[in-house]
């Protein structure tokens, strides 16, 4: 897994499947990461958390990519 042992001020990131080896992290499959935020306003988290996730890069990944996108909708009016 890239992006993770630098630091990420706009998000934080959670550990489910990762374990550490010797050449950095490694993933041990299923949902293996969680990215969150938090920021003045909804718009603003999502946006840090979503950018936290995109200096994360490792074989196979994906991710949601419609996380809070309703309510920042709904909170726009």
């Amino acid at each position: 897994i890239e992006g993770l042992d630098a630091p990420m001020p706009e998000g934080i990131v959670f550990h489910a499947g990762t374990r550490k080896e010797s050449g950095g992290w490694r993933t041990a499959g299923g949902r293996v990461l969680g990215v969150t935020a938090v920021a003045p306003s909804l718009e603003e988290a999502r946006r840090n958390a979503y950018g936290a996730v995109s200096r994360i890069r490792f074989q196979g990944m994906q991710y949601r990519k419609d996380i809070g996108a309703a309510l920042v909708e709904t909170a726009a009016g």
